[in-house]
């Protein structure tokens, strides 16, 4: 470990170098998550609506006292809780990144960490995409590679949850997807249209800023519909914080300020 790269509300990123088991890459990230109690994302039980349960291993768990300990929310159950949304974003890179998703690459999985591509140099991590200012050439293109991530998302059953341009790192002209712990079934979770419909408004509300004119509502139910879901409400009121940047013009657009 050389170094921390970047601190978040759910865990802390750190800048390794690899060792042998990992001959092509120049540094590693090390995304050590802080403990269950110390998480500070609200309302995550909308996101874990319609999801198993996952154990270390990324498998499901069957276990009855397991499942019974999660229900009843002891502290043993908490520590399951805990892992297993460490491990959907795990299980989630692994199936992004070999679908061809713009993630990075997944290495390893402990019991509070996931090992995995760093995206940046020596001198620190890549910015996100709310931090940058595009090149008028580079705004439509982009775009679009964005939302074919978030098709290629969709195609392989899942909705990212808090997706926006504070969660894509830009390097190089490149962009990199991250944060995945909170992704939802499109067909297991109830609000998960109302999520999407959420993560494509926000998208377009950055490159709306950059410029580019857009239609986030018709934009996701083309998508949506177009994999064979079916919609079944807009974004709900609820599902907006009006303090949060991300969704502080959606909240005041819905609200008609």
């Amino acid at each position: 470990m050389l170094r921390k790269a970047k601190g978040g509300k759910e865990a802390s990123v750190y800048l390794c170098k690899p060792g042998a088991a990992i001959p092509d890459a120049s540094f590693v990230a090390a995304k050590v998550y802080r403990p269950r109690m110390l998480r500070n994302l609200k309302n995550d039980q909308q996101y874990r609506d319609g999801r198993v349960e996952l154990d270390s291993e990324g498998r499901q768990i069957v276990k009855d006292a397991d499942l019974h300990a999660m229900a009843k929310r002891s502290t043993y159950g908490e520590s399951l809780r805990h892992q297993s949304w460490i491990s959907y974003e795990f299980t989630a890179m692994q199936t992004l990144f070999e679908a061809g998703a713009d993630v990075p690459r997944p290495y390893a999985l402990t019991t509070n960490a996931i090992l995995m591509d760093f995206i940046g140099d020596e001198f620190g991590s890549a910015p996100t995409l709310n931090e940058v200012a595009l090149e008028p050439d580079e705004i439509q293109p982009l775009f679009e590679r964005t939302m074919r991530n978030v098709e290629i998302l969709l195609a392989h059953g899942f909705v990212h949850g808090d997706l926006s341009a504070y969660n894509i790192l830009y390097w190089e002209g490149d962009i990199t997807l991250i944060d995945f712990p909170q992704v939802v079934s499109p067909t297991g979770n109830r609000n998960a249209f109302a999520i999407f419909s959420r993560d494509v408004a926000r998208l377009c509300e950055y490159f709306a800023k950059q410029g580019l004119d857009t239609n986030p509502r018709g934009l996701a139910l083309d998508l949506w519909t177009r994999h064979g879901f079916k919609a079944r409400e807009e974004v709900h009121p609820s599902l907006l914080d009006p303090e949060d940047n991300r969704d502080r013009h959606l909240w005041e657009r819905q609200k008609g300020g």
